[in-house]
């Protein structure tokens, strides 16, 4: 028997067997009147034993021993003999500190709850396996674990497990196997390790009441445990804490400091391990805390020790976390704290305790220094006790970020000017953000706009924009609140960010404000509080018209007003010449009825018109720009003057008369306005004979003149009329042999000018102007001529001129009786002009010479008068009295 029994166990061992939606009907007929064993928040013992059909007797004195033997090995107290059975069946009990629940299962899987009084166990007929199981609920609550270590590892050999489990909503005490419903899972068991099988159920319901059994193959025989319910709530173990730190009160007292694990559904409480290290025994210290700091004292920090925390429930049932990573007190500089995250223009302190090798610094002879380069000044120390240094640092500025650096670094160092790499390290950001906000014209939508510089914000920092709704207008002092919400906001390509609000209320207040996030902190920009009727950008006036007005020159301007408006608005009107490059100007105008009447310079171009609007009482925005209007260039008014013209005289020998041709220059906008339709020329003849002509296009006009006196006016006409100021031209053949020109010189100055200088001789007619004309001989080209004013005998023509060519220069005296002789000359004067300007040199400077010797000569009469006022008057006492009792005469003889 024995030898069948050591092949047997040499055949167990355990693996992974995953079976999915095994059918509760079979789990309630194979454990129809078993109990329900609680799992406690601990590790536990399971212990099976396969019967045969001999197993139990009821007076075998094997059987007696045998399990007293076994009570024994599980330390529980003798019993009597038990019961008889005569089926090969196996049994199964749960062990715990104090008592033993034992399920006693037949071939039929039909089982029933024993008490250890009434079975025994013979030692012969045993194959038993002891299993030491623990389950709890991992700390991120997402997965339970049910671990099972082997007692006898002979029986790792051919033995498959795994954990079926079902689930119910009632509570573990009330729960039974009639209660369960549904569909029973096998949940995946990794038997990889060589002592431990792990079964873990994923994403388990943290307040249901799970109902689990292990399922054993032992060869070719099946084991079942007995049933066991827990609920996940009660048996998790927590994930270390975090983030273990020393701070420092504001008195200098140090306690140590750390974060919960994240997740928890419930408070926890806290044991703190502090431990020499191992040159001094491995002393420790453990200390329970209900918070998530503790003080300690500061001679800890003499020598090297070592903290460490664990947490559970503080409630209820749980188990312990692990201990978490050691935190060192023996450093030799620490600052409290690190590290600070403050906004621009806040103030802020830091403490430090100094320790030079293992001696700790006074207070007194701690000195700080920024970035390693700026000593801070002693008035900004206080000593906080004989061990702590605090310096307080004024209305910071922001950080400038120095390559990867976004921090200043704070150097607590020895006043003898050691001090030890570590810093304390400190940003500082703008958070003085600006939020705009604006309501569309229509006064459906609220979009509000901020920018952050990216270069100033810490790597890993994020920015968000929070805000509360008053019910009506806003507070006199806007605060930030805790039940204010997150607006989604989205980045522009310009690093600005932009958020819209609707629906929104016209007339509540929405108190907004800017969220800096860090892993060292949060800051907040100051809070702004906006009303969206406040805010309205009204949409742009429409249907707008502009034009010049006729007869009175004016730039008329109309519009629509926009929708959602009242009629208290102002308005801005920007105009300007259409053409490339558009320089506007702009007019304003409040209350106006729709229209505006703007006077402008030029009345003959095209201008460009565009008008906004805002609120008359300036709250809200300017709209944005209208369309563009565009005016016509049309006739304002008659031509202010008709054109200068002048005549060309050919002789006709064989019809024996003079035809005459009329030039004139085509009217400017500014004269005509704004155009010209046609040109009238009027004739008058000795004879009193007039007649009227026109040319609707071109600029000159030809006609035989065959009269001794002939007058010509030429008129511009366009669709308002005629020019009401015109020149006249009187052709006379009496005064075309006047000849008043005495002298006509042409001087070059360069390619470009040209100087005509000429002299009258006496006459006794009146010039009116003069006519010059201008041709280059060498080339065929047309006739250019100018009018000139009478009054003056120098004139500069501008041209181009190719000073090695032939030109004709002609002076035409233009009278009030009709056209005088010309002068005319055909060669450049080279030098004259200079000449000319020389020989009127030379008549002034005699002149110049002669006031210089007489003023020479004035000069020495008046030394010769201020030497005797000096030297002669001023010494006699009598003449002045502060001489008096001075002796020059013996001064003049020292000398």
């Amino acid at each position: 028997m024995r030898r069948r029994r050591s092949a047997l166990q040499s055949k167990m061992y355990w693996q992974i067997i995953l079976t999915m939606f095994v059918l509760l009907d079979f789990l309630q007929m194979a454990v129809a009147h078993c109990m329900v064993h609680q799992v406690p928040a601990r590790n536990f013992t399971l212990h099976c034993t396969l019967l045969n059909e001999t197993f139990l007797s009821p007076f075998s004195a094997e059987v007696v021993e045998s399990w007293s033997a076994l009570r024994r090995e599980h330390g529980a107290s003798e019993t009597k003999p038990p019961l008889l059975v005569n089926e090969e069946s196996f049994l199964c009990c749960l062990w715990s500190d104090n008592n033993i629940d034992c399920s006693l299962y037949r071939a039929s899987m039909q089982a029933r709850k024993f008490i250890p009084s009434e079975i025994s166990i013979s030692a012969s007929q045993e194959i038993d396996s002891n299993w030491n199981i623990e389950c709890w609920l991992k700390g991120k609550l997402d997965l339970l674990v049910c671990s099972l270590r082997f007692l006898k590892l002979y029986l790792r050999a051919n033995l498959k497990v795994n954990l079926l489990y079902a689930v119910s909503e009632l509570s573990v005490g009330d729960v039974s196997t009639s209660s369960l419903k549904g569909t029973v899972t096998v949940a995946q068991c990794d038997c990889s390790a060589y002592d431990e099988c792990e079964c873990c159920v994923p994403s388990p319901r943290l307040n249901s009441t799970y109902i689990m059994w292990l399922k054993a193959v032992i060869g070719v025989t099946h084991l079942w445990s007995p049933l066991m319910s827990v609920k996940p709530i009660d048996i998790v173990k927590p994930e270390p804490p975090l983030n273990l730190h020393l701070e420092m009160t504001e008195k200098g007292q140090l306690k140590i400091c750390w974060s919960d694990p994240q997740l928890m559904p419930y408070p926890l409480q806290y044991e703190v391990k502090i431990s020499a290290n191992s040159g001094q025994n491995g002393w420790q210290m453990v200390q329970v805390a209900l918070e998530t700091s503790l003080a300690i004292d500061n001679a800890l920090l003499d020598s090297s020790y070592l903290v460490q925390v664990r947490c559970r429930n503080r409630r209820g049932p749980g188990f312990w976390s692990d201990w978490s990573t050691p935190y060192n007190l023996g450093a030799e500089v620490l600052y409290f704290p690190p590290k600070i995250l403050t906004s621009v223009g806040s103030n802020i302190s830091f403490h430090c305790i100094y320790k030079n090798k293992t001696e700790i610094v006074v207070s007194k002879k701690i000195v700080w220094w920024l970035n390693l380069a700026e000593e801070i000044p002693e008035s900004q120390y206080t000593l906080v006790n004989d061990r702590v240094s605090k310096v307080t640092l004024f209305n910071l500025k922001a950080t400038k970020p120095r390559g990867s650096f976004f921090y200043n670094a704070l150097y607590c160092c020895h006043q003898n000017r050691e001090c030890h790499h570590r810093y304390a390290e400190l940003y500082v950001v703008d958070v003085n953000i600006n939020i705009t906000c604006e309501t569309d014209g229509y006064l459906t939508k609220m979009t509000c706009r901020w920018s952050a510089n990216p270069n100033t914000l810490l790597l890993g920092s994020s920015l968000q924009l929070r805000y509360y709704r008053s019910k009506i207008y806003c507070s006199d002092f806007p605060s930030t609140s805790p039940k204010s919400e997150v607006k989604e906001c989205h980045l522009q390509k310009n690093h600005s960010y932009e958020c819209t609000f609707q629906p929104i209320f016209l007339l509540s207040g929405y108190t907004m404000w800017i969220e800096f996030n860090h892993s060292l902190g949060t800051l907040e920009s100051s809070p702004a509080c906006v009303v969206p009727a406040d805010v309205v950008k009204l949409l742009p006036p429409s249907n707008v018209k502009a034009e010049i007005t006729r007869n009175v020159g004016l730039l008329n301007v109309s519009w629509t007003n926009p929708v959602f408006t009242n009629n208290d608005l102002k308005f801005q009107i920007r105009y300007a010449v259409n053409r490339k490059e558009i320089a506007w100007e702009l007019y304003e105008v409040s209350n106006a009825p729709r229209s505006a009447v703007i006077k402008v310079q030029k009345l003959c171009v095209e201008y460009v018109v565009q008008v906004r609007c805002r609120e008359l009482d300036g709250s809200g925005y300017w709209s944005n720009w209208s369309r563009s209007a565009y005016t016509l260039v049309k006739d304002i008014k008659a031509p202010l003057q008709g054109p200068e013209f002048w005549r060309i005289i050919i002789e006709d020998p064989a019809r024996r008369q003079k035809n005459v041709t009329l030039l004139w220059k085509p009217l400017m906008k500014n004269h005509s306005l704004c155009s010209v339709s046609r040109y009238v020329i009027k004739h008058q003849t000795s004879g009193n004979t007039t007649w009227s002509e026109y040319v609707d296009n071109g600029t000159t006009c030809s006609f035989p003149w065959t009269e001794h006196t002939h007058t010509i006016t030429v008129l511009a006409m366009n669709s308002i009329g005629v020019s009401s100021i015109n020149f006249n031209l009187t052709l006379s053949q009496q005064m075309s042999t006047v000849s008043v020109v005495q002298s006509l010189s042409a001087y070059p100055v360069n390619s470009t000018c040209v100087i005509l200088i000429w002299t009258l001789s006496p006459q006794i007619y009146v010039i009116t102007s003069f006519i010059i004309e201008w041709k280059n001989l060498n080339k065929e080209e047309e006739m250019k001529w100018v009018r000139v004013p009478p009054n003056i005998s120098k004139y500069y023509i501008y041209d181009h001129f190719i000073l090695i060519e032939k030109y004709q220069f002609s002076l035409y005296p233009v009278f009030a009786g009709g056209v005088g002789k010309s002068r005319s000359t055909d060669r450049f004067t080279q030098g004259g002009y200079e000449n000319e300007n020389n020989a009127s040199l030379y008549l002034v400077l005699p002149i110049v010479i002669s006031t210089s010797v007489l003023l020479l000569g004035a000069l020495l009469v008046s030394h010769q008068r201020m030497k005797k006022l000096f030297w002669e008057d001023v010494p006699n006492p009598k003449n002045c009295s502060w001489a008096q009792g001075v002796n020059f005469q013996k001064g003049l003889e020292g000398t």
